[in-house]
């Protein structure tokens, strides 16, 4: 089992195309948990995916209820990248069958989302500095989870 990444109601369809992008790259699959702002064939969402799209393994779910009952069929631990997480990202230890949850580019993740996850970490900014973009956010975190778990060239 490989790390997964999942986008909690996406607002930013190029967002969500980077990060398919990078995890058909990357070997990681995408789960876009809906309702999205977007839809998943817009223009922005296939541009930044660019002719990986074909490539990436893009799981949609209808809801966060139904991504976590997706989720505790497959036994995997919820780690949510947030701005009020507990840990740095670099001082986390990843697990091969983590899914690394990014919320929503305009307000995060609700309180009951936080209360689903068994982890949360964060990216240590510069004082006075509020978030990086969500696209960004996510290929740092999910370079230092491949790193420590040798997950780089992995297969889906």
């Amino acid at each position: 089992m490989t790390l997964a990444l999942a986008l909690y109601q996406p607002d930013i369809a190029q967002n969500a195309g980077t990060l398919a992008r990078a995890g058909a790259c990357l070997g990681v699959s995408l789960h876009i948990i809906e309702p999205a702002g977007f839809a998943v064939g817009d223009a922005g969402f296939r541009r930044a995916g660019m002719d990986y799209l074909d490539r990436a393994a893009i799981t949609r779910h209808a809801s966060f209820a139904a991504f976590e009952a997706w989720r505790a069929g497959a036994r995997r631990r919820l780690v949510l990248c947030t701005t009020r997480g507990a840990v740095a990202y670099t001082d986390f230890a990843f697990a091969p069958d983590d899914v690394l949850l990014l919320g929503r580019e305009s307000a995060g993740v609700p309180e009951a989302v936080h209360a689903a996850a068994q982890a949360r970490i964060v990216i240590p900014l510069a004082q006075g500095a509020r978030s990086l973009n969500v696209a960004l956010a996510g290929a740092m975190i999910l370079g230092e989870a491949l790193r420590q778990t040798g997950g780089f060239g992995a297969s889906r």
